[in-house]
């Protein structure tokens, strides 16, 4: 027994008295006894040797070979013999084996809580059943529940940033220590009040880097008034990609004759060869479409004409919001636009089901197989899961290409041959991100800036916009911290409104973004948690509540 009792909990104070093997059922069940000379009162501490009785507890244990291992444990009860002490009898303990009142181990606790930080609670259940531990997911949670959270004193650089627990509902904050790139808290919110409530808890940061939310914004100078605020360079360089999106948007005719001409200089024969546009020319919509069409936008515009009306009465955006039953969000896009913003009709952009086998249905067309029918069942072998009403439209393309007729399946004429364009279609917001350099690869930095060229000479209005972003990209990842006042002089008095928007918000959080443009610190390691944040969320199934996602998040690192 000497080597099964080495393997028993605890620094050698259990004996085995006996132990009992069931090979069907796979389970080990040892029935131990404490052998502990020196019993103390756990009120008064107090020694004694008087026993009152004896009873059994019977304990959850690691697995021992594949063997599910229970102890039958023999405690005795004592008497007080202090005099002073309320405590007559009591228990002894145990605490290098368990806890009083527990039902397994502390060994056998301490790898749940490991399982349950690391897998959470139905993962962790399929793994602990592997192991030959009997436990569900409520107690595999509740203990992780129980770890105490780490303790923070000495914080001086944070990073913030929001997370979502339900996107565009609720919204949590994230805050990490810069200067060690490890998480310190989740907040139950992103308000003002709960932010600026924990930095006083806090005192004595120095620096806050942040994106430009107007509530972080309140809640630092409340909560930390001395503190730089920093904020975050990618966050405004994604403001202005914004901004130029907004720019774009208007000028929608342009980037058609743009996509016209990039198509027609990829083609070497015009007479022979016929680009297939990426957007699509679609036959009107069916009547009882175009009722519901008109009844989404007429509700849309009622809402837009509230939301002005409210606004224009005091009301904050938060409130109209709450009051509408609508996101922040739409507010504020509604409010950033004096008219009515009317909807883009759709545009493939590569989302279609029928995308995938472009090449192969064009390849047949060119070799005269013209017949819709034919083409989708032979898609659809291939593993084609869309309708035949998605191929029936892609073909009527190629045959409004062609110039053929309805249904027409052959032509006394030689027809030009289809081709399907060799670059992407440029849209608003790939021209955005294009102009802060972080477009596709595919495309050469030559063709980048003949695509920028070609851009600015479109329109005046483009041309100066394409400017303005160019220069202000220049002084954030070039610390040309000096031009700083006078681009945003420039930009506030341009005459493009999006422009003239971005320049005001940067004038109103004048301090943060200067200190981006000077100091190094960002909110990058911020925004690698919350990638391994989202990743937990999704993990836990729904069971991530802010107690038990708060521990996963920070113990688990």
């Amino acid at each position: 027994m000497s080597i099964l009792e080495s393997l028993l909990p605890g620094e050698n104070i259990l004996h085995i008295e006996n132990c009992d093997i069931d090979e069907a059922e796979s389970t080990i069940t040892v029935k131990v006894s404490s052998v502990q000379t020196k019993i103390t009162c756990p009120i008064c501490g107090f020694p004694t040797t008087k026993i009152h009785s004896h009873y059994e507890r019977k304990l959850a244990d690691l697995s021992w070979a594949n063997y599910s291992t229970s102890l039958e444990l023999r405690v005795r009860k004592f008497f007080c013999i202090n005099n002073e002490c309320f405590r007559r009898i009591f228990t002894e303990r145990l605490p290098s084996t368990v806890i009083p009142w527990a039902r397994r181990t502390i060994r056998l606790a301490s790898q749940l809580k490991n399982i349950g930080l690391a897998l959470g609670g139905a993962a962790g259940i399929r793994l602990s059943k592997q192991l030959g531990f009997n436990a569900s997911r409520n107690t595999l949670l509740n203990l992780v529940r129980k770890i105490p959270l780490p303790l923070f004193d000495s914080l001086k650089i944070i990073g913030i940033d929001d997370f979502c627990f339900r996107k565009c509902k609720t919204y949590g904050t994230i805050i990490v220590d810069l200067e060690t790139n490890k998480p310190v808290t989740l907040l139950k919110d992103r308000s003002a009040e709960t932010l600026s409530s924990w930095l006083k808890e806090h005192p004595g940061i120095k620096i806050v880097s942040r994106d430009r939310a107007r509530a972080y914004e309140k809640g630092i100078k409340e909560g930390a008034p001395e503190a730089i605020q920093v904020a975050d360079r990618f966050h405004l360089l994604q403001n202005l990609a914004q901004t130029l999106y907004e720019v774009f948007g208007i000028h929608s005719k342009e980037f058609k004759e743009i996509e016209k001409r990039r198509n027609q200089s990829s083609v070497v024969k015009d007479e022979e060869n016929i680009v297939v546009s990426t957007t699509p020319t679609l036959a009107p919509a069916p009547t009882k479409q175009q009722k519901k069409a008109e009844q989404r936008r007429t509700r849309r515009f009622e809402k837009y004409q509230k939301i002005w009306e409210l606004h224009s009465q005091g009301w904050s955006a938060k409130a109209i919001a709450k009051k509408l039953g609508i996101g922040c969000t739409t507010v504020f896009r509604y409010l950033r636009n004096p008219t009515f913003i009317e909807r883009r009709g759709r545009s493939d952009k590569g989302r279609s089901l029928v995308t995938p086998y472009q090449d192969y249905i064009i390849k047949r067309w060119n070799e005269g197989c013209r017949e819709t029918k034919i083409l989708f069942e032979e898609i659809k072998q291939q593993g084609f899961s869309g309708s035949y009403t998605t191929v029936s439209r892609y073909t009527t393309r190629l045959r409004e290409c062609q110039g053929l007729k309805k249904r027409q399946r052959y032509s006394t004429k030689r027809l030009p041959k289809i081709i399907k364009p060799s670059k992407k279609p440029l849209t608003p917001y790939s021209a955005a991100w294009l102009i802060l350099g972080s477009s596709d690869s595919e495309m050469s930095k030559s063709e980048q800036e003949e695509l920028i060229v070609l851009l600015k000479a479109q329109s005046p209005s483009l041309k100066e916009g394409i400017e303005l972003a160019q220069k202000f990209i220049s002084i954030v990842r070039q610390k040309k911290v000096w031009k700083l006042d006078s681009w945003l002089k420039k930009a506030y008095n341009s005459t493009i409104l999006p422009f003239k928007r971005f320049a005001k918000s940067l004038f109103e959080d004048y301090s943060a973004v200067k200190a981006a443009i000077t100091m190094s610190w960002s909110n990058g390691p911020v925004e690698g948690q919350i990638n391994r944040l989202k990743m937990l969320k999704r993990q836990m199934y729904g069971r991530a509540k802010l107690d038990l996602l708060t521990r996963r998040f920070l113990l688990q690192i």
